[in-house]
């Protein structure tokens, strides 16, 4: 099968993110999270059990629809109910990004064992369809706050915000919704192929890449839940990782040795993939925080939007070069940068920027990541 029909295909799941998202946001709110969370799961459920079996585009198509539409309702229920849980609701937020990057790293090493020994790769969907059946099982249980819920702590520094600031602050947010979302997708679909084909590592090195990618994911979930834990200010987190995440991906469109790209990629996933899609939605719940169910529909209707129209442009772009992919990749870095300095501006967040670029600079100067070392708390 041609690689431009398989990403048409995965544009699926955007197609039903797109559908559901704002409509289960709304549902979220109107009738609780848990059954939005209930939802999700049984939308999985289908996905899970009829994927494996199909042999057919126009079906496969139709799953990949209902896929999105599970993630919008899981999405829509999940979020929400850790806002409404009270206490560091970035902080916690961020933590579902920790399972996000779990799952993305054992999953790749789950079909490389099934490729190595010749198994079905169904098998892959049905361990997805049985930890699905056992969450069934927990959510019985499971205590879901009062919906709507508002913490004053929660919302009391983006409340005294001025109608234009809040309008181009969530203007800002939204379409990083979109970039945040696009920058991902697009580069775990194609930084195989690009360094197989145009930097012409090994196989395996090209895989390793991605795999690099899920561990600094990984580690800069867990380095960005502490921070917020230690209540470092959100958006001066939003823009140094946004600049470092930038640099990291022209190194990997650029990069001529496998060290520096293997590092580029590491430091990639920390920036790009490390939390920060939930940072900046926790941002815009600040301003808005009796409709969080509305509000995170809305934002991941941006997201969902990426979803659906990345695998379609880099389709088109893969005909001309791998390399435009990656081009493309590195554009929408920069847009996503320059729409998190919007917000910071609008939020008025003081000197961010003055320690955002002198911790941007001393991380460079030691050639390390950032863990926190120098940077300030109070903003």
């Amino acid at each position: 099968m041609p690689i431009a029909t398989v990403s048409y295909v995965i544009s699926g799941i955007g197609i039903g993110k797109l559908i559901a998202y704002f409509l289960f946001g709304y549902l979220s709110d109107r009738f609780g999270r848990r059954k939005l969370v209930l939802t999700g799961t049984l939308s999985y459920m289908v996905f899970f059990i009829g994927i494996p079996f199909t042999h057919n585009i126009a079906v496969a198509y139709l799953f990949a629809i209902i896929a999105g539409v599970a993630n919008s309702a899981l999405d829509s229920g999940t979020y929400p109910t850790f806002v409404e849980m009270g206490g560091n609701s970035s902080a916690s937020n961020v933590f579902i990004k920790a399972f996000m990057s779990l799952g993305e790293f054992i999953l790749p090493l789950f079909i490389a064992t099934l490729e190595a020994r010749s198994l079905w790769f169904g098998w892959s969907f049905i361990g997805a369809l049985l930890v699905l059946i056992v969450n069934l099982f927990v959510l019985r249980g499971a205590h879901f706050p009062d919906r709507n819920h508002t913490d004053e702590a929660f919302s009391e520094a983006h409340q005294s915000l001025s109608k234009v600031r809040r309008v181009i602050a969530t203007i800002a947010l939204a379409l990083y919704g979109y970039t945040t979302m696009a920058i991902m997708i697009l580069f775990t679909q194609w930084i195989s192929m690009f360094a197989t084909n145009d930097l012409g590592y090994s196989s395996l090195v090209s895989h390793g890449l991605l795999s690099l990618y899920s561990i600094g994911s990984i580690s800069g979930v867990i380095v960005m839940f502490i921070l917020l834990k230690l209540n470092f200010t959100e958006t001066k987190l939003l823009v140094v990782t946004n600049t470092i995440s930038l640099i990291a991906i022209l190194t990997v469109t650029h990069a001529s040795t496998v060290i520096m790209t293997s590092i580029a990629c590491f430091v990639f996933g920390f920036t790009a993939a490390g939390g920060v899609m939930q940072i900046a939605l926790n941002v815009l719940l600040k301003m808005f925080p009796t409709h969080k169910g509305v509000i995170t529909g809305t934002y991941f209707t941006f997201g969902s939007i990426a979803t659906f129209t990345i695998p379609i442009l880099t389709g088109i772009l893969s005909q001309t070069s791998i390399q435009s992919v990656m081009n493309f990749d590195v554009m929408i870095g920069l847009v996503g940068t320059v729409l998190v300095i919007v917000t910071a501006l609008a939020i008025g967040t003081g000197n961010v920027f003055v320690h955002a670029g002198h911790s941007v600079m001393s991380m460079l100067h030691v050639g390390v990541t950032p863990v926190g070392q120098g940077q300030s708390k109070d903003n």
